[in-house]
C-alpha cells in the first residue's frame, strides 16, 4: 500500500501544464556554417568555403600514376635540398620518397618547391 501512495504522490507532482522546448535547427546549422545556398536557375548546391586545390583531382590523378608506372622524381625543397626517387604513397600533407640510394623519406607538401620527372629537364635555371 506504501507503493501506491508513493506512485499518486509523484503522479500530483507532474500534473502541471509543461512547456515543450524545441532548438531551432536553422539557427544551429547558421553557426556550424552547413548551410548551403543554391543558385536560382540552376538549383545547383555551393559550398562556401571551396579550395580551388580541392575541387581538382588533378594532383591525386598524377601521383597515382607516378607511383604505378615507378617513375623516377626529382623533389626540389624550398631551401635547395633536391631529392631524387619514386614516389611510395602519398596523402594530404605527406609525400613518401623512396630515393636512389633506397632510403625512404617522408617529405612535408608544404615544404616542396616544386616536382618534375628525372627524364624531363627543368626550364627554370633557378635550380
Amino acid at each position: 500500500m506504501s507503493d501506491q501512495t508513493t506512485i499518486s504522490t509523484v503522479d500530483q507532482t507532474f500534473n502541471g501544464n509543461r512547456k515543450l522546448i524545441r532548438p531551432s535547427l536553422v539557427g544551429r546549422m547558421l553557426r556550424r556554417g552547413n548551410v548551403r545556398h543554391e543558385e536560382p536557375l540552376s538549383n545547383a548546391a555551393l559550398q562556401e568555403n571551396h579550395h580551388p586545390g580541392e575541387s581538382s583531382h588533378a594532383e591525386a590523378f598524377y601521383f597515382q600514376k607516378q607511383i604505378q608506372q615507378k617513375t623516377e622524381m626529382v623533389v626540389v625543397l624550398e631551401d635547395g635540398e633536391r631529392l631524387d626517387g619514386q614516389i611510395e604513397w602519398y596523402d594530404r600533407g605527406v609525400i613518401k620518397l623512396c630515393t636512389t640510394s633506397r632510403q625512404r623519406v617522408l617529405i612535408y607538401k608544404s615544404s616542396v618547391k616544386y616536382i618534375y620527372k628525372a627524364s624531363e629537364v627543368p626550364t627554370s635555371t633557378l635550380l
